[in-house]
This record gives C-alpha cells, structure tokens and sequence, in this order.
C-alpha cells in the first residue's frame, strides 16, 4: 500500500472463457493528477474500469485504490468513495423522477430516493447542479432533459458522495457538437476546483482529452500501450504506431485533434 497514489496496478490480467481481456497491465496514478484513458472499443478500458470499481477480481496482479489493496478491504465501502459516470446509468433512472431527486439520491446510491434528505443535501444538490450548470433543471422530471442535462445530473448525482475518485466513462457518447462542448466546460470547470476528486476520463476521442487531463494511459488490445504526460503521448509517432495507422495531430486550445493521413 502506497498512499502517494490514488490507483496503484501491478500485473493486472483478466482472463475469461480462455479468452484474455487484459494482460500485464502496470499503472500508477498520483494523487492530484488527472488522467484520460485512451483505446478503440474492445481495447480493455470497461474491463479496467470493473477491476478498479471492484466489479471484476483479476486472474492475476494486484490493485490498490485510494491507499487500500483490494482482497483486504471491504469493496462496498470502497465504492463510496467512487463515484462512476456511464451512459448505461441512465437507462436504470426513473423517467419521471425531478432532477433533484436524481443527483440526491447519489448520496445514497440508490435508483429513487428512497431515504428523506435533510436541508443541507438540498443545498449540495443545488450548489452541484449550478456548478455543472444545469440548476435551471430543478424540478424538470428527467425523462424530459436532453441527453448532456442528463450526463450533467449523473456527474452531480456522482459528486453527492463526495468521492475521492470520479470515472467518467465516456460520458460525451451521443452528444451532438454542442452539447458536448458544453459539457467539457463543466468537467474542466470541475477538473480545476481545489476540491475535485482525482478524474479517469474514458474516451476514444482524442479531441475530448481536455488539458486538465495532464496524463494519459493508452490501452490496445487489453495491454498497456504506453502510459505518461499528455503533451508526450499525444504525438504523430505515437498515435500513428498505437492506432497502427498514419495520423496527423492538431493542437488547438490545448485539445489533440486527430486525422488520418
């Protein structure tokens, strides 16, 4: 156990029905550091993802999160410290739940609201919501918010638990342009807060890497490819031998935009 890191992965491998989904996996992640996780689909990243939450127990390795190994600590005190955003929350939501009821009932990681919040949860709900900028949403039944008031209430609902670790698993999927932009806003308003947890953004999208991801972890075919500070990964080189195919790299605004030569 090293408390100088928020997630600590030593020979990380998964096996499932003869098939290996992940392989020799070495990672660290410091505290205050900021990470994006970068891969094409099926390259391993919702695997990891499970491991990191304790969803998934590896065939081998070891994984410590926030100072505490895994197979000597309790996983369902764990995940209250972890709070993970995924499009395949949404569907699991009640459609005519008010906006509110859904970020409050992330203090108590239940789908409804189910315990009576006190005055103070009231007033953190409402700060979060004005910090993602969705508090125009109070009272709005859910079902009626478009798919980016939507991610915006997860990751409010998410920070209710006040975690020390936040995923969010590629939570600008289906958004149009400008939703998205939006909602890159309000994480890397997040991402900048004293306060904020230490962020995994998952995405293969390199445009969506936003500067305050200072570090990246590329994965290929369930195996770490390269894992280091963005500015260095994110190179003609690099991404042209991960993607095993000749691309071109823009920045603007500090974000990569990517093309294929």
């Amino acid at each position: 156990m090293n408390t100088a890191y928020t997630i600590e992965v030593k020979n990380l491998s998964y096996r499932r029905d003869d098939k290996t989904l992940l392989s020799g996996i070495e990672w660290k992640v410091r505290k205050g550091e900021h990470w994006a996780l970068l891969g094409l689909n099926g390259s391993g990243k919702t695997t990891l993802l499970n491991m990191i939450t304790g969803y998934l127990w590896p065939t081998t390795g070891v994984i410590s999160v926030l100072g505490e190994t895994y197979g000597s600590v309790d996983l369902r005190e764990m995940r209250k410290s972890i709070g993970w955003v995924s499009s395949s929350l949404q569907e699991k939501l009640y459609a005519s739940d008010k906006a509110q009821v859904v970020v409050l009932s992330g203090k108590y990681a239940t789908i409804g609201l189910y315990d009576k919040p006190d005055e103070k949860d009231y007033e953190q709900a409402s700060e979060l919501m004005k910090r993602l900028g969705c508090s125009h949403l109070w009272d709005r039944t859910y079902q009626t918010c478009s798919q980016g008031e939507k991610q915006k209430l997860l990751i409010a609902r998410a920070l209710m638990a006040n975690p020390r670790l936040l995923i969010l698993d590629e939570p600008c999927n289906g958004l149009d342009l400008f939703a998205r932009e939006q909602l890159l806003s309000s994480i890397a308003g997040l991402a900048e807060r004293p306060d904020a947890p230490t962020m995994l953004y998952v995405t293969h999208h390199t445009e969506e890497i936003l500067p305050v991801f200072t570090h990246v972890l590329l994965l290929r075919r369930g195996e770490m490819f390269a894992a280091g500070e963005t500015g260095k990964l994110l190179t003609d080189g690099t991404l042209s031998d991960f993607y095993e195919m000749p691309v071109e790299v823009r920045f603007r605004n500090g974000r990569a935009w990517l093309a294929v030569v």
